[in-house]
Order: C-alpha cells, then sequence, then structure tokens
C-alpha cells in the first residue's frame, strides 16, 4: 500500500506567483465517499486514476496508476460526478522539498492552497514567506468536498 503523508495550507500573499511551472488538470470523482475516494485526472499529457483511503491526521493510503488520456476523458465526461475540479497546478521547489500550489477555476475560482508532501508526518520543513494558515484536515478544503461544495457558495471565505 502506497501512504501519502501530506499537509495543506492557504496563501498568505501572491509571492508565489511566477514560480514554478503551471500544468491545467482536470480531474473528477467516481467515487466522494468520506471514507474512501477513487479519482480520475488529465494532468497535462498524462492521465491517471487514485483511489485514497480515509485520511488519518495528514496521512492515508494511496494507490495510482496511468490509464490511457482518452479513457481519463469518457469517464471525466461520463460517469465522473459533476462538476469537475479544475485547477492550475504550480510546483515549486523550496529548500528540498516540492509545494504545490493549486490555483482553482470554475466555481472553486478564487481559492488558492498549497501542499506538500512529506516522508513522515512529523518530518520538520521550511515554509516559504507565501505560506498562511494550515487547513490539513480541514474537509472542506478536499478537492472531493469541493465538487459537492464549491468554494463560489462558501458564506465565510477566507
Amino acid at each position: 500500500m502506497g501512504v501519502e503523508i501530506e499537509r495543506k495550507f492557504l496563501l498568505a500573499n501572491d509571492g508565489w506567483r511566477g514560480l514554478g511551472q503551471p500544468t491545467l488538470m482536470r480531474q473528477g470523482y467516481l467515487c466522494a465517499d468520506p471514507e474512501r475516494t477513487v479519482r480520475v485526472r488529465i494532468e497535462g499529457e498524462r492521465a491517471v486514476i487514485t483511489i485514497k483511503s480515509k485520511a488519518t491526521g495528514a496521512s492515508r493510503g494511496e494507490w495510482e496508476y496511468a490509464i490511457p488520456v482518452p479513457d481519463a476523458a469518457e469517464l471525466l465526461d461520463g460517469l465522473c460526478e459533476q462538476p469537475l475540479v479544475e485547477k492550475i497546478r504550480h510546483r515549486i521547489p523550496h529548500a528540498g522539498h516540492v509545494w504545490e500550489v493549486d490555483e482553482f477555476l470554475g466555481l472553486n475560482a478564487g481559492l488558492v492552497v498549497a501542499e506538500i508532501e512529506l516522508g513522515a508526518e512529523d518530518e520538520a520543513f521550511a515554509r516559504p514567506d507565501w505560506i498562511g494558515r494550515e487547513v490539513t484536515g480541514e474537509k472542506r478544503y478536499y478537492n472531493s468536498s469541493l465538487i459537492r461544495h464549491p468554494y463560489s457558495l462558501w458564506k465565510d471565505q477566507p
């Protein structure tokens, strides 16, 4: 079993803009149950299907497999819950780690979050000055939650 250890943060400022390579992502969920998710994603010229278990702290089981892009497009448009989550991901190296800044589009436009994947929950890491409040474990920031409760409908946007 693969394990994903990921922490998620809001952004404190726009100091991240212009850093890293932007990649357009389209993703949808075949299953967005709180106990498990099954996600289909097209990221640039690559497509994957990912299965994730329920999170415990910052960790959860994760299995990811490459699939043909045309198959992923059919799944996204025909079987996945709607609306899809669309975003531009910026991968930004910083002090030995890679931060992934997701700038959401569509019904989630205006939401920008940064994630860092770690080797252990207690692994030390340097925070760039553009990193703000931590939102790890806050379910409304899960991509799978954004299909049912888009950011544009939040009454208390950060």
